[in-house]
């Protein structure tokens, strides 16, 4: 064990997402050993106790690991578990820390950013309920990333990553465990497979795009090997350190190849992808693509017909720019509905206090009880546990669904990598005139109210200010704007659009024509356009 003398840098403070800048920054001298010591030394009480790593396979995952491995030993756990190959997805990893009662762990991932050499890396670390540290371990850290002197690691050999079993490094044991093994145990107890099984076994195909992302090996066992799906049902399902140079984002965008094939004569029943760390997903029928809105309210509307979900829900939480659809599911469910800001540790929070079972957000997670992460393959097998009662197509479902509850027409324009500057003077204008804008008319709708997003937590009374600008329009329909803090150069300009529509003969109109008012509304509110330079989105979903 030595302990080396450093400087403290000046930083992004990690929020729930963690750390996240381009590999080239994370190499520098000290970089990832200031982080990590600072991540210790804002802990306390870890003396002995097990510490879980593991990463979604991108460039530079390994090296990290090691490095993470030898600092837990020099500062004393008494026990590290590193999926094999360095591998855990995120839901997985939050399910290994659970399962067993272990202090924390580091995730390292920058979840569906892309990865490479010069791309996108992450480190975050998740507490012992298994999900992102609260603000105030974020605070704690970022404040010791500032000041940090010194840093202490163990010498000793590399571990070997890929060889399942246990050694030692320094006084710490480390284990290396199968990473996929206890995630799948667990899909097992939460789904009935034997009803899937017989469904595929009937003849019903599915797509999976692992998106040569981590999701990969656990898809290729869960839904190939024990559900039966036919080999190559499952594809890129060998992480990549560069994810094959795609961006492992599930949307439109980026899974054209699998949206095509969905929308195709030779489609087949069920299409589904997930993102670079496993934690989001993309629902995709025979000729109709599932909102991640729609998706969490009509997974929460039939989440009885899965056996860990058959005595009902506690209640139901989105993310507040999620579509309402899954706020009319609880009313009739006779359940709460919580709106939060954007962030799984608000979900946490509800999760840990018993007042929530199922969540989700726009931007493609959704979760429930079983871990304290967003989980892709999760809301696949939900989807397919559904399908196999139902013995519905997803379009018959989501169809139905709309009659019962109503429509959300509903889409998020991403402006990505948006001058800073530019981004925040935009937002800055908003909120400047939100007062006045109430009573005013845009694009022939009158504009009822419109304010900046503030949440109490309802379990520890904290209030959570600026979470968005909401624009709220006579007859339920609104528009969001909301600066992302997921990128690593630039800002990103999401625009949430939605408009709720009860008539079910007027379901069938193309999205982009339901909500052709309410888009130019958007940029005439905000001066995007103007401000920004953009004519258009980077990407709709």
């Amino acid at each position: 064990m030595k302990t080396v003398s450093t400087t403290p840098f000046q930083d992004q403070k990690p929020g729930t997402s963690g750390l996240r800048k381009k590999v080239p920054v994370f190499q520098q001298q000290n970089y990832v050993e200031n982080f990590i010591q600072s991540v210790f030394d804002s802990l306390e009480g870890f003396e002995g106790q097990t510490l879980v790593i593991g990463g979604d396979g991108r460039f530079f995952n390994r090296e990290v690991i090691q490095i993470a491995i030898k600092m837990a030993s020099a500062n004393g756990f008494g026990r590290v578990l590193v999926g094999q190959g360095g591998i855990l997805s995120t839901p997985a990893a939050s399910n290994v820390i659970r399962k067993n009662k272990a202090f924390g762990g580091l995730i390292l991932s920058a979840s569906h950013n892309p990865g490479g050499p010069n791309e996108d890396f992450g480190i975050k670390y998740n507490t012992g309920n298994g999900g992102p540290a609260p603000e105030k371990v974020t605070e704690a850290i970022y404040a010791r990333t500032k000041v940090i002197e010194t840093y202490t690691i163990c010498e000793t050999p590399d571990v070997d990553l890929d060889k399942i079993g246990r050694v030692e490094v320094g006084s710490m044991d480390v284990e290396v465990i199968d990473s996929v093994a206890d995630y799948a145990a667990l899909m097992e107890e939460l789904f009935d497979f034997a009803a899937i099984k017989a469904m595929i076994a009937g003849g019903f195909r599915l797509a999976f795009d692992a998106m040569h992302a981590v999701t990969g090996p656990y898809a290729k066992e869960i839904l190939e090997r024990r559900l039966g799906a036919a080999e190559g049902s499952v594809k890129n399902f060998v992480p990549l350190e560069d994810f094959g140079g795609h961006h492992p984002d599930p949307n439109l965008v980026h899974a054209k190849e699998l949206y095509d094939l969905m929308m195709s004569d030779d489609a087949p029943d069920f299409g589904a992808a997930s993102d670079g760390d496993g934690d989001r997903n993309l629902i995709i029928g025979k000729g109709i693509f599932v909102t991640p809105s729609d998706s969490l309210a009509m997974l929460a509307a039939n989440a009885h017909l899965a056996p860990a979900y058959a005595g009902g829900l506690k209640g139901i939480a989105r993310s507040m720019p999620t579509s309402r659809a899954a706020d009319r599911v609880a009313e009739k469910l006779g359940i709460k509905a919580y709106e939060t800001p954007t962030g799984w540790k608000f979900f946490g929070n509800l999760l840990d206090a018993g007042l929530v079972t199922i969540c989700g957000e726009e931007s493609a997670g959704t979760g429930s009880d079983h871990v304290r992460e967003k989980d892709g393959l999760w809301a696949v097998l939900l989807w397919l546990n559904i399908l196999a009662v139902r013995r519905e197509s997803v379009k018959a479902i989501a169809e139905a669904h709309w009659t019962e509850y109503g429509r959300n027409f509903y889409a998020r324009h991403d402006y990505e990598d948006v001058d800073t500057q530019a981004a925040n003077g935009l937002v800055a204008e908003l909120r400047e005139k939100l007062d006045r804008l109430a009573g005013t008319s845009v694009q022939g709708m009158t504009i009822a109210a419109a304010d900046d997003f503030s949440y109490l937590d309802p379990v520890d009374g904290s209030t959570s200010a600026n979470q968005g600008i909401r624009i709220l329009f006579e007859g339920g329909s609104r528009i969001v704007y909301r600066l992302s803090g997921t990128g690593t150069s630039g800002a990103t300009l999401r625009v949430y659009i939605e408009r709720f529509e009860p008539d079910a003969a007027k379901h069938d109109v193309p999205t982009p024509d339901a909500l052709a008012d309410l888009i130019t509304a958007a940029d005439e509110i905000a001066g995007i356009r103007a401000m920004t330079g953009r004519n258009e989105p980077s990407v709709i979903t």
